[in-house]
């Protein structure tokens, strides 16, 4: 059997059916680790294959694929299946979010329909590869702990023995009909930091009465900013950036404290470390050397996402045979976070990019964008490709 023409016809075949399941995902999103619904929608479709599935992390779904000598190699594919809390700007959008408030702005819809019509076709044909094929829904993807990191603490990645784990996002910045991989260090780690900075109110035309916590946490900024331009090695790449200052005070009322949250991304896992003291060693000296008292707490997320370079190398192969030479572009570093990057701690794993982008279709739009969507057409592709990748990998020789 022609594997690759018989994957590529069946995908366009189901086509209508994949987007009305991405629809239907579309159009009732759940936040992180409350995916109860979609869960349960993910595990009809599944059953209505013959397939057995299994709850992990509350919310997650694992279902397995048995081809022939089925504990020869394992590949795990992963789709995380959590939603946004976005009001949807969808104007004219027959589909759009049916829940106000939460929105599918990130493509999970997408990724999960994909692995539901990646499982469709491996089903068919699994009697044309050696090893096994687990399919991993994850939760939680968007919002710390992360459900990949419970999913592996449920041991997802065991019985049976996960070899690779292959995972795919969208990505509007590329055509529909194209995709994009990097071999090696790919995303960045993500931490948060909270602080909070106590000064002591007052009337703003008596300022000498006060200790100005609004004052006291502008230089703060600033000089936290010395973490990355003189600090960091500039060969290292790294982000500080805040997105929430609270100073709830008034024209003339200087208020008694100020509330600031930020992020912190880098690809040292050394250098991660070493900037967490020094921010607190900067916050400290700045805050209490103008009066003020701080509290800050820096939490740790997701780590640095890094590509196996061979398996990567050789999906790369793989799917410029699938899609065509000109179809697969190489990606740069992208300081973004995923949640994958447990998962490519853990075995040797591969997270590629599905391109969604058609300017006719306006679904250009950034993701975490209110009015983000995707060329549904990618869907074919994003199935297609999931499977043909999966059956690549299994049949690749020792």
């Amino acid at each position: 059997m022609d594997i690759k023409n018989h994957i590529k016809q069946r995908a366009g075949e189901l086509l209508p059916e994949l987007i009305r399941v991405r629809r239907h995902i579309h159009e009732n999103p759940e936040l992180s680790f409350q995916e109860f619904e979609t869960a349960a929608f993910v595990e009809s479709e599944l059953h209505a294959l013959g397939l057995k599935t299994q709850r992990l992390a509350n919310t997650g779904v694992v279902a397995v694929i048995e081809g022939k000598n089925p504990s020869k190699k394992v590949v795990g594919l992963r789709a995380d299946m959590d939603a946004l809390p976005i009001v949807e700007v969808a104007d004219g959008r027959e589909y759009r979010s049916k829940k106000e408030g939460i929105m599918h702005a990130c493509g999970h819809d997408v990724h999960t329909t994909s692995l539901l019509g990646a499982a469709r076709l491996l089903t068919e044909l699994k009697d044309q590869f050696e090893g096994s094929v687990k399919l991993v829904f994850q939760p939680g993807e968007e919002k710390l702990p992360g459900g990949a990191s419970l999913m592996i603490a449920d041991g997802v990645l065991e019985n049976p023995k996960v070899d690779v784990m292959i995972g795919q996002h969208v990505m509007p910045g590329i055509e529909t009909g194209k995709t994009g991989f990097r071999p090696g260090l790919y995303m960045a780690s993500t931490d948060e930091i909270y602080i909070k900075v106590i000064g002591k109110g007052g009337h703003g035309a008596m300022p000498h009465f006060n200790i100005d916590p609004v004052l006291i946490s502008a230089h703060m900024i600033v000089a936290l900013q010395q973490v990355v331009s003189r600090a960091a090695n500039p060969a290292i790449p790294s982000v500080l950036s805040f997105g929430k200052v609270i100073a709830a005070g008034a024209t003339n009322v200087i208020p008694n404290e100020v509330i600031i949250e930020g992020t912190f991304r880098t690809l040292d896992e050394q250098w991660r470390t070493q900037a967490h003291e020094k921010m607190t060693q900067i916050a400290k000296g700045v805050v209490e050397g103008m009066g003020g008292q701080l509290e800050i707490e820096i939490r740790r997320g997701y780590p640095f996402l890094k590509n196996h370079e061979t398996l990567t190398h050789r999906l790369q192969v793989e799917a410029k045979d699938y899609l065509g030479e000109s179809q697969v572009e190489d990606l740069g570093i992208w300081m973004a976070a995923e949640d994958f990057s447990y998962f490519s701690q853990a075995v040797p794993s591969c997270f590629y990019r599905l391109g969604t982008k058609n300017e006719a279709k306006n679904t250009g739009f950034s993701v975490h964008h209110p009015s983000f969507d995707v060329d549904e057409d990618a869907l074919e592709q994003g199935c297609g490709l999931m499977a043909y990748l999966a059956i690549s990998e299994l049949n690749q020789a020792d």
